[in-house]
């Protein structure tokens, strides 16, 4: 499949019965921008319907040509996923179906952070969503289209879902080869976004399409590779700390030489999401608790001290 950047608005012809239209909203976070599929013939289900954009609402519209739509499936609820899927259902009186809304899922750890004041971590979090149908783990929505399979990959969004559809998995932001999905606490926790990497892995699937960027081939491979790049960083933020404590800003800045000041934030958040699982893990010690604002250490460093 060619990584040749497709026409937005164009309806494109994936496989017999899937079609994938491209939302204007190229950027940094979506690559050319968000990917709606249309899963089906006759009857049909929509996977993320995109930002609330007129003209891409239209180009489904068009796409349609005036097919049943049987269902809206939100993989998450950031606003370029989701913001289009009340349009879009008002538009084709299809129900909207999700995992929850944007608080579903969250992890005690998050949800304690949460409680403590760290405000939302995930840039642009719709927290208007919510779906007429909530879906859990493994549920089946069985149609003329076949059956597509919700699984529940919490990770860079706590109501994150992939669809499994044929030899397809539909990775939303969980997976996608242009790029890392960004874990941005308290929305994201890397410690779930990487058991959802074990989870995706031992579901037998030939492609892997997600909501921005070009189809994945080998999607054994792309995992293995998202696995070893978060590895890698936990290795460099454990280095660090080797030669002393230090706050997120002052690792971000060692891990992280030459970033743009626009990038900054993103990154930041990426090593207090490492930050987390490594405490939870046992490995590090944040103080004076677990914070965006802490310090950490190693947790030899601090059985040392204790001496």
């Amino acid at each position: 499949m060619s990584d040749e950047i497709p026409m937005v608005g164009k309806a494109i012809k994936l496989a017999p019965d899937l079609q994938r239209i491209l939302a204007p909203n190229v950027s940094p976070m979506t690559c050319w921008g968000t990917n709606t599929y249309i899963v089906g013939d006759r009857d049909v289900v929509i996977i993320d319907p995109g930002p609330d954009d007129p003209a891409h609402l239209a180009a489904i519209l068009h796409a349609l040509k005036g097919r049943h739509v049987s269902c809206i499936l939100v993989t998450h609820s950031h606003i370029d996923h989701s913001g289009l899927a009340s349009p879009l259902s008002a538009a084709t009186n299809a129900p909207i179906a999700a995992f929850g809304d944007s608080r579903a899922g969250r992890s005690d750890v998050m949800s304690d952070l949460v409680a403590r004041g760290l405000a939302t971590g995930g840039e642009g979090v719709d927290h208007s969503f919510t779906p007429d149908q909530t879906l859990k783990d493994g549920e089946n929505l069985d149609g003329s289209w076949g059956r597509v399979t919700a699984v529940h990959t919490p990770g860079h969004m706590a109501n994150h879902m992939c669809f499994h559809w044929n030899d397809i998995i539909f990775t939303g932001d969980h997976v996608m080869g242009w790029a890392s999905s960004v874990i941005s606490p308290p929305d994201g926790d890397l410690t779930q976004f990487m058991q959802s990497c074990k989870k995706l892995a031992v579901i037998p699937c030939a492609r892997f399409l997600s909501a921005h960027g070009a189809p994945i081939e080998t999607p054994a491979e792309r995992l293995e590779w998202l696995l070893a790049h978060r590895y890698a960083r936990e290795a460099q933020i454990i280095s660090q700390l080797e030669q002393g404590a230090a706050t997120i800003s002052e690792l971000t800045d060692s891990l992280y030489r030459g970033l743009s000041p626009g990038l900054r934030v993103i990154a930041q958040r990426n090593v207090f999401a490492h930050a987390i699982d490594l405490t939870l893990r046992g490995q590090i010690v944040a103080k004076p608790d677990l914070q965006f604002d802490a310090k950490y250490q190693l947790f030899k460093a601090l059985s040392v001290e204790r001496k």
